[in-house]
């Protein structure tokens, strides 16, 4: 497996992904965010979650302010009033993400101390590859068909693994063309984004093929709905579903997990660093003779 520039610096701290997994939680400034329906669309309630999540073991928390689904499209100055105070409040506890689709929301919130800019669109609009060049920040690319916030019906692949790595490796050379750093990209396949579950089980079960492109690999497949679809389980009932991709896509080189969940998930990945030999156990009592009783 191959990862070009695995240390990398986010949000002050360094982080070597040669050897690491790390777990980005999610905190959704919406009323109709597709996971827990508006719970943390209220400001305290947004910044106690992140807080709570940095506590159990995120080393970032992604605040959005605008869903991934269709809908209508909501002005630039109210996305950035919902996630900017959030932001402020956050970085300077933990590297905070902003996942948005606007330039505009991108520099107001790197200006506020986000470290990464999370555009699930891809670089649809290029100047965000302007604005995470004349940063420090970090910017995830992530594939996606469809316009912003568009409908893409019956989504057709010749080969999906195949087109998804090449979309992603066309728009990394867009935002290296534009003046990111290599060592500031991050790329996710898309889960279930304008994607079928039949597509998004074969883009996780050949996950191995993307890491050919050389990047550090993001995955945000938390309870989605190819998970839900497989196993027969709504929205809150997919945990052990979302554990057994992120494990799965764990051992085939994804090194970032985007979760809901971040306790169980922090748990997961912690477990399969020790399994790796990356991470020594919290302690040792089994089968070990006492300190002391030679």
């Amino acid at each position: 497996m191959r990862i070009d520039h695995p240390v990398r610096r986010i949000g002050g701290r360094e982080i070597d992904f040669s050897r690491r997994l790390v777990v980005m939680a999610i905190v959704n400034r919406t009323p109709d965010s597709f996971y827990d329906r508006g719970a943390t669309f209220a400001l305290d309630a947004a910044i106690a979650a992140g807080m709570d999540a940095a506590a159990a073991g995120a080393e970032i928390v992604d605040v959005g302010g605008v869903p991934f689904a269709p809908g209508p499209a909501l002005p630039v100055a109210d996305e950035i009033a919902r996630i900017v105070p959030v932001v402020e409040a956050l970085s300077p506890l933990v590297a905070v993400s902003v996942d948005t689709f606007h330039p505009e929301v991108a520099r107001a919130a790197i200006e506020a101390g986000a470290a990464i800019v999370n555009d699930t669109t891809g670089l649809h609009d290029p100047r965000m590859a302007d604005v995470v060049a004349d940063s420090d920040a970090t910017v995830v690319i992530a594939h996606s068909l469809a316009a912003p916030r568009t409908q893409h019906p019956l989504p057709h692949y010749d080969d999906v693994v195949r087109d998804v790595a090449d979309f992603l490796r066309a728009r990394r050379d867009l935002a290296l063309s534009r003046g990111v750093p290599p060592e500031r990209i991050v790329l996710d396949p898309g889960h279930d984004l304008n994607k079928s579950t039949a597509q998004t089980l074969e883009l996780t079960r050949r996950f191995g093929e993307l890491t050919e492109l050389g990047g550090v690999l993001l995955v945000a497949l938390s309870n989605k709905d190819f998970i839900g679809e497989s196993l027969d389980r709504e929205r809150g009932d997919r945990l052990a579903g979302s554990l057994a991709a992120a494990a799965w896509c764990a051992a085939h080189g994804a090194r970032i997990f985007r979760a809901h969940n971040v306790r169980e998930t922090v748990d997961a990945t912690r477990m399969i660093e020790a399994i790796e030999g990356w991470r020594d156990p919290a302690y040792q009592r089994h089968n070990v003779r006492p300190e002391g009783n030679d």
